[in-house]
């Protein structure tokens, strides 16, 4: 046992259990520190797992799309189906396709295309039977062709063109007739009329829609809006509003046999379907087999021209995987028109088939997991530097406030077209307009693409100064502590709080700071220009000294001075009280 000195306290050598504030300054942390360690890794564990779930805000997660493939067709069953009902030239386009993506059954669907071939050769210019065919069968250029042939090279020709017009003219339907009498009107502005030397393409697009119609090839909603644009370049008796769907069908004809265009033109709900496919075609002819086989695994034209009119050539990328995972990959990509994340971090693939069926619900939940990780985080980050501080000196709103930003900064870090834009389509429709200009000065002609897409240096930037500030809120509340812990009346306390003023400030000179920092950096192209990296340090630093000001310093102060004048008042009552009694 230690000797006591006579002031309440005992001396060195033994162990000193009756001071109370050693108590206090001893016992919490011993107590609170390791639940606090736990809570702290548990919400990085729940956060981490949050993260990892397969699902995003404005993309498809490549292990949801896995999912929706399982099970369903893939590229090569389609082509075999294609085969079984004597498309050869769809077949076709689909065996390259299957080829593209590196489909497993490739090889077995070229196998089975050659014998189809072998066994009905007549059939491989046309791309297959249709009985429509029959009064051109056997009367043109198409004898002894041994490969797929676009079709308008053989409704161009004089002896085709005479009879297709012999054999439509005679049609009961009054829509074919009014497209036959397309061909003897003269006014027209991107074609050499029909009637005229030149106007073997024009006559050959007529009939070929002529035929298309008689056959019932056409779409319902595209059948009526081609019989309406005919009617009226009928009555106008001048062909300019019904042009552009004849160049866009006389660009597909360049390209594809009769069956693989009749298979199109099923899947086509309008005339402006039918123009941004043959601005694909004409843009990405390479891949046309993608655009084909993509066409007839979503059963519709108009959701992949869509998509790809939207996102560009990372929109073919990502339609050409979604082919390689099946059917239902595409159909669900097209279905919700966003691009692919293609992100290689690890996935928690068992929560992808919940994610198909609640996409909402999981997204929910990351979100949630998220902020709720973030926030056990900083409360038990929280309790291990307060172990020692009282109750009121660090409030749970601090780790509320400091989970939201955390888990917002998270969420846009994590989010691959959130902050990030999709890159401009290199398919848009453009036009050049004719302006006014200096044409010798070289710089008036440069164009600059507006971009939304934030470079990766910037956003590196933002997390770095918002980083500085929660360091900065961080010491700032351990400085809180470090006075409250202090065993010194209130007043002295207040007076050392009014002494850190400077250090409570600090967040504002860290984001000024950081702010001409960016803006050098800047200047010097050490990052991208953008007044946002820079300015984002000066909004950090003002959240920053706010959040410490007001939320904990005003009530930490407001306390001290009711402390100090409670004290104030005691003592007075104190040296009050021998006064009244001697005077007694």
């Amino acid at each position: 046992m230690g000797l006591c000195d006579g002031k309440g306290e005992f001396a060195s050598g033994g162990p000193q259990f009756d001071n109370p504030h050693l108590m206090s300054e001893r016992s919490p942390s011993r107590t609170t520190l390791l639940p606090a360690l736990g809570l702290a890794l548990g919400g990085l564990a729940l956060a981490g797992a949050a993260w990892m779930l397969p699902v995003n805000l404005l993309a498809l997660p490549t292990a949801l799309l896995r999912e929706a493939g399982l099970g369903t067709p893939t590229v090569s069953d389609l082509g075999r189906d294609l085969l079984g009902r004597e498309k050869l030239g769809p077949a076709a386009l689909i065996l390259k396709a299957a080829q593209a993506v590196a489909d497993e059954g490739a090889p077995d669907l070229a196998l089975a295309w050659e014998e189809e071939v072998a066994r009905q050769p007549a059939l491989v210019p046309w791309g297959g039977w249709d009985p429509f065919l029959e009064p051109l069968f056997n009367r043109t250029e198409t004898q002894g062709r041994t490969a797929s042939t676009p079709v308008l090279a053989v409704f161009v020709t004089r002896e085709a063109r005479a009879a297709l017009a012999g054999f439509l003219s005679n049609s009961r339907s009054a829509g074919v007739r009014t497209l036959v009498e397309l061909r003897q009107i003269d006014r027209t502005q991107q074609f050499v009329p029909a009637t005229r030397p030149g106007g073997q393409a024009l006559d050959a697009t007529i009939l070929m829609t002529a035929l298309l119609y008689q056959g019932e090839h056409l779409s319902d909603s595209l059948q009526r809006e081609v019989r309406r644009m005919a009617e009226a370049a009928v009555v106008a008796d001048d062909l300019v509003g019904i042009e552009p769907f004849l160049l866009d069908l006389l660009s597909l004809g360049k390209r594809l046999d009769w069956i693989q265009l009749t298979e199109f033109s099923r899947l086509t709900d309008s005339a402006q379907t039918l123009r941004e496919f043959a601005h694909l075609s004409r843009l990405a002819a390479d891949d046309l087999a993608i655009l084909y086989a993509a066409a007839l695994a979503a059963d519709s034209a108009d959701e992949v021209a869509g998509y790809l009119i939207r996102y560009g050539r990372q929109g073919l990328d990502d339609l050409r995987f979604a082919l390689g995972a099946g059917q239902g990959a595409v159909r669900q990509l097209l279905a919700r028109q966003v691009p692919v994340s293609h992100e290689t971090g690890p996935t928690i693939g068992a929560m992808a088939a919940f994610g198909l069926l609640h996409p909402k619900l999981l997204l929910a939940a990351k979100y949630f997991g998220m902020l709720l990780g973030a926030f056990l985080v900083f409360r038990g980050l929280d309790r291990v530097f307060a172990a020692r501080t009282t109750a009121g000196a660090l409030p749970h709103l601090s780790s509320g406030v400091l989970a939201i930003l955390s888990a917002a900064l998270i969420v846009a870090a994590t989010e691959p077209f959130l902050l990030k834009a999709a890159a401009p389509s290199e398919f848009r429709f453009s036009s050049a307009m004719p302006v006014l200009a200096d044409i010798s000065d070289t710089t008036s002609a440069e164009l600059t693409k507006p971009t939304s897409a934030m470079d990766f240096s910037t956003l590196l930037t933002i997390g770095f100064f918002a980083a500085l500030q929660v360091a900065m809120y961080l010491i700032c509340l351990l400085k809180i502590g470090e006075v409250n812990r202090r065993d010194v009346p209130a007043l002295v306390k207040l007076k050392l709080m009014e002494n850190e003023e400077n250090l409570f400030d600090g967040g504002l000179y860290v984001g000024i700071g950081g702010t001409a920092t960016a803006l050098v950096f800047q200047v010097l192209g050490l990052i991208e220009p953008n007044l946002l990296a820079a300015y984002s340090s000066n909004l950090f630093g003002i959240t920053c000294v706010a959040l410490v000001k007001i939320r904990h310093v005003r009530p930490y102060k407001c306390k001290l001075i009711l402390e100090g004048q409670e004290a104030l008042v005691r003592a007075a009552a104190v040296e009050a009280k021998p006064e009244a009694t001697s005077t007694a």
